[in-house]
């Protein structure tokens, strides 16, 4: 259990999606079980075995990303993790996401690395460099067994991880506490349920960006929009083409977030960043196949990249 569960958590991680990391533990496992007991008994740690397997399958997955994505309709974002709990909700109870029974080697570990903004921020490094920056400064693992990973020295590996980590510092500056982004997402929802443009525009950066992933099955902003007052008047105009909706607010990918549902029905999933106050950025997330974790659904064919 603890090993399919660190290898799910580190797929998730390099990928971004969750149905890409359950295929690369039964891939990784696969291989393991196609070794003969031998060859199994020469492995003196078999989690690194394992671990350095599904690296290797996620560094290629990563290579041939950027190829799937010319073929993506509109942003892709990252699947989004549903948290343990709802803490609120539009009619003002909580109650439990329905996660409990699901089996714990099969759940993702929330913390600031799953995070949207990271995952977002980690899709624009290169493939080499995210799986030496998750490697080391998620997982710990030493950049000597990195670089038989990756193929480069154990100083490359260093400087990949390095650059990794600069361009995130860059781009993502330490945000407030969760106490003050949840603060800041309530009153978001509250001013998208009643409408109220200026309140909406108030908690919205003047430099916000709202980006859509609908993957071309559901209709979405084929671009970012940009502007505190554009990207309220985007969302209050979804809002107002859809009866009877419900926003709650839950955790999204270990941080507070909204999810919008009609007649029971999670629709979508939008996360956001907050620093001093202010929404900084909005990922919305249509797309079906990535809201299995609200839906219960499931697909044939891993989601598109």
């Amino acid at each position: 259990m603890a090993e399919r569960r660190r290898l799910l958590n580190l797929g998730y991680r390099m990928l971004g999606s969750v149905q890409d990391a359950e295929d690369v533990v039964q891939e990784t496992y696969a291989r393991w079980y196609a070794l003969s007991e031998a060859q199994q008994r020469v492995i003196v740690t078999p989690l690194a075995w394992l671990t350095r397997v599904a690296s290797r399958i996620c560094l290629d997955q990563l290579a041939s990303a950027r190829v799937r994505r010319e073929r993506y309709t509109g942003e892709w974002l990252p699947e989004p993790v549903r948290g343990g709990t709802t803490w609120t909700s539009a009619a003002g109870a909580g109650r439990t996401s329905g996660t409990g029974g699901d089996d714990p080697a099969d759940r993702i570990t929330l913390d600031e690395s799953v995070s949207m903004g990271m995952l977002v921020i980690l899709d624009s490094v290169t493939p080499a460099e995210r799986v030496a920056f998750v490697l080391h400064d998620v997982f710990g693992t030493p950049f000597t067994e990195i670089a038989e990973t990756v193929g480069r020295s154990p100083a490359a590996c260093r400087q990949l991880a390095s650059s990794a980590r600069r361009r995130l510092a860059e781009r993502r500056p330490v945000g407030g506490t969760t106490t003050e982004h949840r603060q800041v997402v309530s009153a978001f929802r509250e001013a998208c349920e009643t409408g109220d443009l200026d309140s909406l525009v108030a908690l919205l950066d003047p430099a916000v960006e709202s980006r859509s992933d609908g993957g071309g099955k559901v209709r979405a902003a084929l671009r970012p929009i940009a502007g505190a007052d554009k990207v309220a008047r985007f969302l209050l105009g979804l809002l107002r083409r859809e009866p009877d909706v419900e926003l709650v607010e839950e955790d999204i990918n270990g941080t507070p977030g909204v999810t919008v549902a009609i007649a029971g029905t999670t629709i979508a999933v939008l996360a956001a960043d907050v620093r001093d106050g202010l929404i900084t950025d909005l990922w919305l997330v249509v797309n079906p196949d990535k809201l299995r974790a609200w839906t219960g659904t499931s697909t044939d064919t891993p989601t598109a990249r």
